[in-house]
């Protein structure tokens, strides 16, 4: 008798039924059929990808002018500036860093204003934006804040950085007075300076030369000269810092980081109370070097008089 011959099957991804026949004990039942079912695939999970969330300064425009580093030089007031990211014109000089919060002013040398050699990218106040001539005097009283850094800036020939100039209170003569001594423009001096110097801000000042200066005398811009200037002892380097500068009567103030305090109150300070005055803030860079560039930002910036 030959043997019998059971011929292999390949088993297809199909269900797959096999009989196979065999004695058992007398019963001729066939065994039940095997299934095979074809493995499942595992499709792979989708991540979510992770909700990026854009910060915005802290920063009211509405009362501000900006002076760029272009044209003769070119100026922005409200409501245009109030469209700075939108505006072609702006964007390369004023624009958000929205990963840190920050409102970035860039500058280099370039047009400058009629009573300066440097260029900036800079606020001015402005009390009342269709009128220039609204300002306020010590007397009124004033207080600037603002959180800002040095993002980056540009060195000198000897490897030191470049300094910038930060805040500002800048003098100017009322029309009366601009009258009075025959003046070309209401220019007055500033009689505050704040630098990024090196890593450490530093305060400048001015003082009367000649003590018995008449009204028209002192009004005029060479009445005044530069101090000696402050420095404050915290290294602030790249990192934020706050400032805040308060005006009263006879009195300046200026503060680091809720810390460190330094005050001018002299009669010069006093005499000063003759000018109207106006804040700034920004990026005014205090050299005209091939090259030079300098990025401030500012996080947070109010007034109030």
């Amino acid at each position: 008798m030959k043997k019998g011959i059971i011929n292999s099957v390949k088993l297809t991804s199909l269900s797959v039924i096999g009989f196979l026949s065999m004695a058992c004990q007398g019963n001729d039942e066939p065994i039940a059929p095997v299934i095979v079912q074809p493995p499942v695939e595992t499709l792979p999970v989708e991540e979510t990808p992770e909700e990026i969330s854009y910060l915005l300064p802290d920063i009211d425009l509405n009362h501000w002018k900006v002076t760029l580093p272009i044209g003769n030089p070119t100026e922005v007031y409200p409501p245009e500036i109030l469209n700075y990211g939108e505006s072609d014109l702006l964007k390369p000089f004023m624009y958000n860093d929205s990963l840190d919060g920050s409102l970035v002013f860039y500058t280099y040398p370039g047009a400058s204003t009629a009573n300066s050699s440097y260029s900036r990218s800079e606020l001015r106040e402005l009390l009342d934006p269709s009128d220039l001539s609204k300002n306020w005097t010590f007397d009124q009283g004033g207080r600037m804040r603002g959180t800002l850094a040095l993002d980056e800036i540009s060195k000198e020939s000897d490897g030191d950085f470049h300094r910038t100039i930060v805040m500002q209170i800048h003098g100017r003569l009322s029309n009366e007075q601009k009258d009075l001594i025959g003046a070309k423009d209401n220019n007055a001096p500033p009689i505050l300076k704040i630098y990024w110097y090196k890593g450490f801000v530093r305060v400048k000042s001015k003082y009367l030369k000649n003590k018995n200066a008449t009204l028209e005398e002192l009004l005029q811009t060479d009445a005044w000269g530069d101090d000696e200037g402050f420095n404050f002892d915290e290294y602030i380097g790249f990192d934020q810092f706050t400032l805040e500068v308060k005006v009263s009567t006879g009195k300046m103030e200026i503060i680091l980081n809720d810390n460190e305090s330094y005050v001018i109150e002299n009669e010069d300070m006093k005499k000063w109370g003759v000018f109207e005055n106006y804040f700034k803030a920004g990026n005014y860079l205090s050299t005209k070097d091939e090259g030079a560039f300098a990025r401030v930002k500012y996080y947070e910036l109010e007034v109030q008089h």
